[in-house]
């Protein structure tokens, strides 16, 4: 398999850190937005959005981070991704949390930072302590978010959660968040990405 990334992006780190739960090898092809390199002839040819993620297995092309974890769950039969129509659907919710609230904020008040990215500093704000505060009331009486064990919507959901103070959002004060942040750190495989470090934990 090989993953077109880059190594400061929170959506191509949701694919290495399932590879890395699921214990699967590939090859990692880095990609530089800021020279151009997802807008290439080549590269469009596998993904005409000209975004990252993108995984090649055996032929196969599939962009996205949300389609890439879900490929990836199914095929290695993965409970990280559930076939119960229950608990398939709670999945759901919380990977369109992370393609919505989570993006149009903590991602995008990271990006203003991290990338110079033209946002709405304000806007972004306001919809990431949204998020954040959805996430730990949704946490307070649970371990995960969707199900009783981790899944793909903890994956997606986490790494810009965990990278909010790049986007100058404070989590100090969420401590449901932060101790699935250390649940999440504990599980076998985990690695991180730079700026995780710097992540608030009780």
């Amino acid at each position: 398999m090989k993953l077109y990334d880059m190594e400061l992006s929170g959506n191509c780190y949701k694919v290495r850190l399932l590879c890395a739960m699921l214990g699967l090898d590939y090859e990692r092809i880095p990609i530089s937005l800021k020279d151009g390199e997802a807008e290439t002839e080549e590269f469009l040819q596998l993904n005409p959005r000209a975004q990252i993620p993108v995984l090649e297995d055996d032929g196969l092309v599939i962009w996205d981070s949300i389609a890439i974890l879900s490929y990836l769950c199914r095929k290695q039969d993965s409970n990280l991704l559930p076939t119960a129509a229950e608990p398939l659907a709670r999945v759901m919710q919380w990977l369109a949390v992370s393609e919505n609230e989570i993006l149009y904020g903590l991602a995008r008040a990271r990006a203003i930072n991290k990338f110079g990215r033209p946002f709405h500093r304000n806007s972004t704000r306001v919809v990431a302590i949204d998020a954040l505060k959805l996430i730990d009331g949704h946490l307070q009486d649970r371990e995960w978010l969707a199900t009783d064990q981790l899944s793909i919507a903890d994956i997606a959901c986490y790494p810009y959660v965990a990278l909010a103070h790049e986007g100058d959002i404070d989590i100090s004060r969420y401590p449901a968040i932060q101790a699935w942040i250390g649940r999440i750190r504990q599980q076998p495989g985990y690695i991180d990405m730079p700026g995780m470090d710097n992540t608030p934990l009780i």
